[in-house]
């Protein structure tokens, strides 16, 4: 904490803020060799100072004036945009996305108990689809003749079309003849099938809370919906497919989101080769 009246901080505050963020380098930790609070942690705290700040100035009726925050540590680098001269004032490693191994993953669908379930994880691992996207899903956005979906409520507002496997349709059948309640009046394609909310809309905690049960089943230690949609788009970029086509299938806006993907695995998944030089080199050129 700095002690200060928002009035008051200045830039050299917020450095000194950083400093105390990072620790006194007593202990450090073995996986980055860093102490203090995480990178993320930090970056997402002085996000947070600079969004506040950023408010009061907009606000145009405080005494404040300035954001104390730099955007970043200007450098030698000459030529191009302000923002291509400047180092960030905390360096968050990109660090590759968490998967399932293909055995986790059947672990996990073996775990779950309603077709209702199956279908949902389903959803994120064939199709990519993000928590908020699976149960935004209404009736119309389901293509049975065409296997596909629509995604008209995706991050951004940004809409898609993704192919799914027959076996996610094969859940979604069986759930719709079997278990969603008929009294439902409600377009979502998921909803609760038990107790006082039955026939609503489920809910993202609801969602969870069924992650939750099916990895402790399973004896997983991880397996959320993001690790879910992640594995997904980790395997179709692994089987050969284009950046581009990745990035549509993932709905991201730019394709700086979905180079991460770049830097699939070396070894392969069980049943798939492992990847030769060149192809690595290839799949880091994005070719």
């Amino acid at each position: 904490m700095i002690g200060k009246a928002p009035l008051e901080v200045t830039a050299a505050d917020v450095f000194e803020f950083l400093a105390h963020q990072r620790g006194d380098r007593t202990v450090v930790r073995l996986a980055d060799g860093e102490s203090g609070l995480s990178a993320r942690t930090i970056a997402r705290r002085l996000s947070s100072v600079s969004g506040f700040y950023a408010y009061l100035v907009a606000r145009g009726d405080t005494p404040v004036q300035v954001n104390p925050v730099p955007r970043g540590l200007l450098t030698r680098r000459q030529g191009g945009s302000r923002r291509s001269r400047t180092a960030p004032l905390v360096r968050v490693p990109r660090t590759l996305p968490r998967i399932l191994s293909p055995r986790e993953a059947d672990r996990l669908v073996g775990a779950l108990r309603t077709h209702r379930d199956r279908a949902m994880v389903l959803a994120m691992l064939l199709a990519g689809l993000r928590r908020c996207e699976v149960l935004g899903l209404r009736f119309a956005d389901v293509q049975v003749a065409d296997r596909r979906l629509a995604v008209v409520e995706g991050k951004g507002g940004h809409h898609r079309i993704v192919p799914v496997a027959n076996r996610f349709f094969d859940a979604l059948g069986a759930y719709l003849r079997d278990e969603r309640p008929g009294t439902a009046r409600t377009d979502r394609v998921f909803v609760v099938l038990k107790g006082p909310r039955r026939g609503l809309p489920l809910s993202a905690e609801g969602l969870d809370e069924i992650l939750a049960g099916a990895r402790r089943r399973a004896g997983l230690e991880h397996a959320t919906c993001h690790e879910l949609r992640h594995t997904c788009l980790t395997r179709l970029r692994e089987a050969g497919m284009a950046l581009e086509a990745v990035q549509a299938q993932a709905g991201h806006a730019s394709i700086e989101s979905t180079r991460v993907y770049l830097h699939w695995p070396t070894t392969g998944w069980p049943g798939v080769p492992a990847r030769s030089r060149a192809d690595r080199r290839r799949c880091r050129r994005g070719r």
